[in-house]
């Protein structure tokens, strides 16, 4: 089973036991990671336990399910929903001290008109409310199902303090391009304002446009740009 795709995740035994394995190179992913996950230990987000831990080494529970962008369409409709009360729930939680602040969209925003991605309606809407604990990249490969049901959420490296309708609205954007209906699914099951989560879509295009121009693989850039040069403007 694959529990993540970020860094090198493997099933290890240990004492009879299927545990999760991971390392990382980055000192800071793997610091955050760490952090996320001992703070969600007390709560009712569905996220693996800590069993060890060493410099760039994570040893966690294997969380049960099978990763939901590997689900059928109606199931990952259904998933992306469902999740978007988890995700509600995670924004509701305490901030652990220590966790990494948001991503700079300013930054992002020039970053992507230096190299030249398509034109975007491009500007940072106001904050939605008090920052929040956040996941950091709430999408459907790293969000486990069983018979449907959310069984785990994975992959907690990206975790940050944020803006929680920018998570959502990230979320809610990257499922709609497989289903354009999960926009409003998510949205309506969070309980968050269509026009904010809209808001933020050009943002985490540019976001993702640029993250494919960086690190491929080129089909999904070429994919990504079409979109983009049909967007309104």
């Amino acid at each position: 089973m694959r529990q993540g795709a970020v860094g090198h995740v493997r099933v290890v035994m240990r004492g009879g036991r299927a545990l999760v394995e991971k390392r990382m190179a980055d000192p800071a992913r793997h610091d955050t990671e760490l952090l996320a996950l001992r703070a969600l230990a007390q709560t009712s987000i569905p996220a693996p336990a800590v069993v060890d831990a060493s410099p760039g080494r994570i040893l966690m529970t294997l969380m049960p399910g099978e990763r939901l962008d590997e689900a059928d369409a109606d199931t990952r409709r259904e998933g992306m929903r469902a999740s978007a009360v988890l995700l509600r729930r995670l924004h509701e939680t305490p901030v652990p001290q220590g966790l990494p602040a948001a991503p700079d969209d300013a930054r992002i925003i020039r970053s992507y008109r230096d190299v030249g991605g398509p034109p975007l309606p491009l500007s940072i809407p106001e904050a939605s409310g008090p920052a929040a604990f956040c996941h950091g990249d709430w999408t459907d490969g790293n969000l486990l199902v069983v018979d449907g049901r959310v069984s785990a959420v994975v992959d907690w490296e990206a975790a940050h303090v944020g803006d929680p309708v920018r998570e959502l609205a990230r979320a809610a954007w990257a499922a709609s391009r497989k289903d354009a209906r999960c926009l409003d699914d998510m949205t309506a099951a969070y309980g968050a304002d269509r026009d904010l989560v809209r808001a933020w879509a050009a943002v985490h295009a540019a976001e993702l446009w640029l993250w494919f121009a960086e690190a491929g693989p080129p089909e999904h850039l070429a994919r990504l740009t079409a979109e983009l040069r049909s967007w309104p403007l």
